[in-house]
């Protein structure tokens, strides 16, 4: 038995989106989701409107989750007529480009998807990607030398889970950085001046499993740990905010 309705929020994003044609421009928001939410999930929320705090069962282990952290940097959408988002020499930039970070994305524990941050002047067309980067700051540059400033204790990290197995406290950090190119499915279609809101999907309920055994995270697999988060994440447009495609 499994139960985790998470979502994530982005706190203190400071951004701009690059366009290549600022006539025909459209709002689209980003949102984040780790639980889609359906009747049953509403269901269980306490009357003020904030989910318990949510666990992984498996076997006679039990994982609560009581803070999930990442640090994101680096959006951009990828139309579909584009092969890949690197300029050919003396070409504009085919992709169209969010900076949003390093960011610190915060993951409160409730379901659905909740708006992040809007992208207020995206060109009307067809995306089919979105890409981001999971992303350790080390304070080589200055957009990450301004992030450490805020946040000197996720010098070198990228992802700070908190929480407890079996009832024993743990906090998790991993050093990935790697970048994650998503296909939208369905693919995200812009219309001039109609806003629309682009999902993307976390499952955090497999990032401790191996073999579908739930690994301590005081002393895990690492490299499994780093493949199921590489792993965990999808896209889609949402219109409805409910974490779910369908």
């Amino acid at each position: 038995m499994k139960r985790i309705p998470i979502v994530l929020v982005l706190l203190g994003a400071a951004a701009c989106f690059l366009t290549s044609d600022p006539g025909h421009n459209a709002s689209v928001q980003v949102s984040f989701a780790t639980q889609a939410q359906t009747a049953a999930s509403l269901s269980r929320q306490p009357s003020f409107g904030v989910a318990q705090v949510n666990d992984t069962i498996i076997g006679t282990d039990t994982l609560v989750y009581t803070s999930v952290e990442i640090v994101l940097r680096e959006i951009e959408l990828k139309r579909v007529e584009t092969v890949a988002c690197d300029p050919a020499a003396g070409e504009d930039d085919p992709c169209e480009r969010f900076e949003a970070g390093p960011v610190l994305v915060s993951l409160p524990l409730t379901p659905g998807a909740q708006q992040t941050f809007g992208l207020d002047t995206v060109p009307a067309a067809t995306y089919s990607e979105i890409k981001f980067e999971v992303h350790k700051a080390e304070g080589t540059d200055t957009t990450d030398q301004a992030f450490l400033a805020a946040h000197p204790d996720f010098a070198g990290i990228s992802i700070r889970v908190r929480g407890t197995f079996n009832s024993q406290a743990f906090e998790y950090t991993t050093t990935l950085d790697v970048e994650q190119t998503l296909t939208l499915v369905p693919q995200l279609v812009v219309a001039d001046g109609v806003s629309t809101n682009i999902t993307i999907f976390v499952d955090v309920s497999r990032w401790f499993v191996k073999e579908g055994v739930l690994m301590d995270p005081a002393n895990p697999d690492r490299s499994v740990v780093d493949e199921n988060i590489k792993q965990s994440f999808g896209a889609f447009e949402d219109r409805d905010h409910s974490g779910s495609h369908d």
